[in-house]
């Protein structure tokens, strides 16, 4: 592999406060230098890259993706995931455990590793299982999962029901100091719902979920936590209530933390008037005022990552009436470009918006990921934030093309991807 030298770039390394004007080397798929002097040597055969000012970041960690494989590939394989996840920056991502079968023993564990290296494109991290099947009716083995390379453990994007297990696997987990991830939304109070109950979905006529069912979950699972010590995670949190819970318990000191999606603080439950089928997510879009909570937690750290929350569909899925139709959106290659919404809105700054997508979602799984440190590996995203570009349901990269931001014009065209040193993604010219 030839020397790289990326030059005429805005360095931002949220870790490090880095942000200037810079060049950065990469040597043997490593980062070798950062903020390199004009005036040094090259290294002989260097590969000259001029970034004409855009901005070079850490790849994006994406700690919260659905692909379709194993038992769903006609969703979305790792292989596509892998094709889309390079067109949005993104170097590493933790894939959800509940697939058919679910990554509930090592073997599958060691398998998705392994699905991943084969891309030469991102780095693969599985979750694995709570229970056994994501069936919540039987602890996982989580010391050997954790064993065989998984990197947290959760149900996907079901609730555990269950208290008494509940406080039994989170003790376990405790013992081995893993983190856990719930999906927030009481089981019993989102059964066969399908948008946030209100004013909307009883005008739509639509089986609705209370938003209350996200902070009921929540506040059973910190009690939960209080108790056992185990560090607790919540993903894509959406709502006021529960962000408020979340911040009084962190106040108190307790291992917990949270991550959002962009769906819940671009959109709010108006997104899915008409019907629209491809905004119909799991926990459903909110109230606006829940969505300006969720942009006040991202600017006062409450919320500690953003994921794409990638949950893929076929038109199949899709195309049924709104009560019937499976909920999940795609989000790869639109993470970064609506995240910098927020920048353009002038709720986060550049630098803080990207921590939410690189070394902090990074931390929280106990990985190295997401800094421009040198020796790392050189996963990086360039990208113009101040171009922009059209989101085209069917024209994606990848398999799934359920986006509900289909037909916007967003910000933050991603230019180029290198995972270890190997460019992974080029923009083509248009």
């Amino acid at each position: 592999m030839k020397p790289l030298l990326l030059t005429n770039v805005r360095l931002i390394d949220p870790k490090s406060g880095l942000d200037k004007i810079g060049r950065l080397l990469v040597k043997e798929g490593k980062i070798a230098a950062v903020d390199m002097p004009e005036s040094e040597k090259l290294p002989d055969a260097c590969e000259i890259i001029d970034g004409q000012g855009a901005v070079l970041c850490p790849g994006l960690v994406d700690m919260r993706v659905t692909v379709g494989e194993p038992g769903y590939e006609y969703r979305e394989t790792i292989a596509t995931a892998a094709e889309a996840s390079a067109a949005g920056g993104i170097t590493t991502m933790a894939i959800l455990p509940n697939s058919k079968p679910a990554i509930d023993n090592p073997a599958l564990v060691t398998l998705l590793k392994a699905k991943g290296e084969e891309t030469h494109s991102v780095n693969i991290l599985p979750y694995g299982a709570l229970s056994v099947g994501c069936e919540g009716k039987e602890m996982a083995e989580i010391g050997l999962l954790q064993e065989a390379g998984a990197i947290a453990f959760t149900d996907g994007n079901k609730a555990l029901e269950n208290t008494r297990l509940m406080m039994l696997t989170m003790a376990y987990a405790r013992g081995y100091n893993c983190l856990v991830v719930q999906h927030p939304e009481d089981p019993s109070l989102a059964r066969k719902g399908s948008a946030t109950r209100g004013e909307l979905a009883t005008k739509l006529g639509l089986p609705s979920i209370p938003a209350a069912a996200e902070a009921i979950m929540i506040a059973r699972d910190l009690r939960l936590a209080e108790l056992t010590g185990c560090r607790l995670h919540f993903g894509h949190v959406s709502t006021a209530e529960g962000l408020g819970l979340i911040r009084q318990a962190k106040a108190k000191g307790l291992p917990v933390s949270c991550d959002t999606a962009p769906v819940y603080f671009d959109l709010n439950e108006d997104a899915i008037g008409d019907f629209r089928t491809y905004a119909k997510l799991s926990p459903p879009l909110r109230s606006e005022e829940d969505r300006q909570a969720v942009c006040q937690a991202l600017a006062d750290g409450t919320i500690d990552a953003i994921a794409s929350d990638h949950l893929p569909r076929d038109v199949d899925d899709k195309r049924l009436p709104f009560a019937e139709a499976a909920a999940g959106g795609t989000g790869l290659v639109t993470l970064l470009s609506v995240t910098l919404l927020q920048v353009k809105k002038g709720d986060l700054s550049l630098s803080d918006a990207l921590s939410l997508l690189t070394y902090r979602p990074a931390e929280l799984l106990g990985q190295q990921f997401g800094t421009l440190s040198i020796g790392v590996d050189a996963d990086l995203c360039l990208f113009d934030p101040d171009q922009n570009w059209l989101v085209e349901a069917g024209k994606l990269p990848g398999r799934a093309q359920n986006t509900p931001f289909d037909n916007r014009e967003l910000p933050g065209v991603v230019l180029g991807t290198w995972k270890a040193g190997r460019r992974v993604y080029a923009r083509q010219s248009s």
